[in-house]
């Protein structure tokens, strides 16, 4: 799902690790900053804080520097881990732009993670695209994450988003979208994608969602939703209207399945993680304690 101008949801073998670690100094305060090199694409990683581990996954046209503000509050009471996804922020490009490249970019950025040591299994927090991400990794990879935070992704939604009428429409703003990118290229929150690649992806996502329930079915951690109630904007009409209520009807659909999921609500289109992010932080605490008492009864 884009992050910018729309609520739209989209959304290996070789590697080795940079033994160079720097400090990267910025809004968000001082965060150590090393690399991992994977399917021949660079993605930065960045930590700093304290507390229980957390990963936060960023979601498409949306990188770490975009989400100075939730890092900075989550860096309170966690120790945090982002990064940028392929072709976002300090990111390099690369030759494909697909679910599956980019789940292998969590996969490395969680294998790397295998090396520090940490003392627990993180929280994996993914937002808009990066929870659909999560929710992939965790279903693949039993016993490597404490629990699920999903901020408006990972929704099986009963339409798809992208529908034939709607494709010229979203192309268009897509390609007014990456003209304004001109304006970052270069720095921490560019991303490199071109408005098909976008519109791509967005269409793959749909694909990805339709089947999504049968990936929840494997996870036996703790989730967590933060969703908006006008994923598409608050117009109350035309093809914001339908979006809105698509977006609603998947979360009920899931929570009709998985009864155990807890979802918070805000009043808030999809760039909640941007506009609400104290709020998304204090849940995201809350989600964190209430588990924590959940596995202590559960404790014989």
């Amino acid at each position: 799902m884009t992050t910018r101008t729309s609520a739209i949801e989209v959304t290996g073998p070789g590697k080795s690790y940079s033994a160079d670690r720097k400090r990267a100094d910025g809004s968000r305060g001082t965060m150590r900053q090393f690399t991992v090199h994977h399917d021949d694409v660079t993605i930065p990683i960045y930590r700093g804080g304290q507390g229980r581990p957390l990963v936060l996954c960023p979601g498409l046209n949306s990188t770490h520097a975009d989400l100075h503000e939730l890092i900075e509050l989550l860096q309170r009471d966690y120790d945090v881990v982002t990064f940028d996804l392929r072709g976002h922020g300090l990111a390099s490009a690369a030759d494909r732009y697909s679910f599956k490249a980019f789940l292998s970019d969590l996969v490395a950025v969680m294998a790397e993670l295998g090396h520090l040591d940490l003392p627990a299994a993180p929280v994996l927090v993914g937002y808009s695209l990066g929870a659909d991400l999560a929710v992939h990794y965790a279903s693949e990879h039993p016993g490597t994450v404490a629990e699920l935070v999903l901020i408006d992704g990972a929704n099986p939604v009963p339409e798809p988003f992208i529908t034939e009428a709607l494709a010229p429409q979203f192309r268009a703003m897509w390609e007014d979208l990456t003209m304004q990118q001109e304006a970052v290229r270069g720095t921490a929150r560019q991303v490199l994608l071109t408005a098909e690649e976008i519109l791509d992806l967005n269409i793959e996502i749909d694909a990805v969602r339709s089947g999504i329930l049968d990936r929840y079915r494997k996870i036996d951690q703790p989730i967590s939703m933060i969703m908006s109630t006008s994923m598409a904007g608050d117009s109350g009409e035309g093809h914001a209207l339908r979006l809105n209520q698509n977006w609603r009807a998947g979360v009920e659909r899931l929570v009709r399945e998985q009864p155990q999921i807890t979802t918070s609500w805000l009043d808030a289109d999809h760039r909640l993680v941007f506009t609400r992010a104290p709020e998304i932080a204090r849940i995201i605490r809350s989600a964190h304690s209430a588990a924590g008492e959940a596995d202590s009864m559960n404790t014989p």
